[in-house]
């Protein structure tokens, strides 16, 4: 199947296995470009050692075009740009919208660049810059969301922009990529599906959590780091929406004094971070702690399989998904529901008019 976003970054599958933190690492993303679909590695968990290690990785286990996933307001930022052109990476994809400048050096180094967006005036905002193309996740996704849905969101950008869009957020299945190309998506991103999946390196019990998830068992709260955030409700969810300001500041200072000796960040860097994310918003001391501490808070239970201290973000698909597929099942399985959609649709326009 070939739209824009194929030819544009050498895919055979319109498909995308997004960015996701402590997830989306060397063996998933290889699993999903060997699949013909396009990994993209996440960054923003990893050094700019480790970060080179994972592309080379990646490298020895595919031949085929894939991602990597940057923060454009990290301190070294230009650092893993440079990177990223020196390993011949195929795509850099971006959480936050990268600058005018930032979007040229990559461009002009034959990087395809494809921001994450969640609103039309951002999309027009990378467009204009000179983005390749933009990922457009509304409110079902997992993580950082908004709260306009993809049904909703996808054909304003659509309407919008001349560049290729894909469509994130709901996706898991044939039909959800049909859907997507009727709106004038040129493809889906998925990433609760691709976590869910054989090649995902997230532990057992916590794949199990998801699997057991109903639809009802996502929800989106601001209690952890003041954002909007989408994930598993869990007892550690509930009791951090429970608690009062005192409760909530000593439960963050236990959660941070944890996660600083797993870590190895200092208690001024903590700060420091936590009031980076604090910019601009309404945020408690408890969230300035629990906003510095979400890559933490994410890893706790992605790497290390503790549901109890950790969160688990999820999009709504988590609670119609019921199986562990490889990669390479889940995107022939996609492709195939989504050619037999299509069949259906072309049977119904010959059939002959009423009456």
């Amino acid at each position: 199947m070939e739209t824009a976003f194929t030819e544009l970054v050498g895919v055979e599958h319109p498909i995308v296995q997004t960015g996701m933190g402590w997830v989306a690492g060397p063996r998933l993303v290889s699993g999903a470009a060997n699949a013909g679909a396009l990994g993209i590695l996440a960054s923003a968990t990893m050094t700019v050692d480790e970060l080179r290690a994972a592309v080379r990785e990646v490298r020895s286990r595919t031949d085929a075009p894939f991602g990597v996933n940057l923060r454009a307001d990290a301190g070294d930022a230009a650092e893993r740009v440079r990177l990223i052109i020196d390993e011949g990476v195929r795509v850099a994809s971006f959480a936050l919208a990268p600058s005018k400048e930032l979007i040229a050096r990559l461009k002009d180094a034959g990087v395809v660049v494809i921001p994450s967006i969640g609103a039309r005036r951002h999309a027009e905002k990378v467009a204009a810059w000179g983005a390749d193309a933009v990922i457009v996740q509304g409110g079902e996704g997992g993580g950082h969301t908004g709260d306009v849905a993809t049904t909703v969101l996808l054909p304003q950008v659509v309407d919008a922009v001349d560049i290729p869009v894909v469509a994130a957020g709901g996706f898991h299945d044939g039909r959800g990529l049909v859907a997507a190309l009727s709106y004038g998506a040129a493809g889906i991103a998925m990433g609760t599906r691709f976590l869910l999946t054989s090649d995902s390196t997230v532990p057992d019990a916590v794949k199990a959590r998801y699997l057991a998830a109903g639809v009802k068992d996502v929800t989106v709260t601001t209690a952890v780091d003041g954002l909007p955030h989408r994930m598993l409700r869990t007892e550690l969810v509930a009791s951090l929406e429970r608690a009062g300001r005192m409760r909530a500041l000593a439960r963050a200072v236990r959660h941070a004094a944890a996660f600083r000796r797993l870590s190895g960040v200092s208690w001024p860097r903590m700060v420091r971070d936590g009031l980076a994310m604090k910019h601009g918003k309404e945020l408690s001391w408890s969230q300035v702690l629990l906003a510095a501490n979400t890559p933490m808070l994410l890893k706790a239970s992605m790497v290390e399989g503790r549901t109890d201290l950790g969160i688990m973000a999820s999009g709504q698909v988590a609670g119609v998904i019921d199986d562990l597929p490889s990669c390479a099942e889940l995107v022939a399985r996609v492709m195939a529901e989504a050619h037999g959609v299509l069949a259906h649709l072309r049977s119904l326009d010959a059939l002959p008019p009423p009456g």
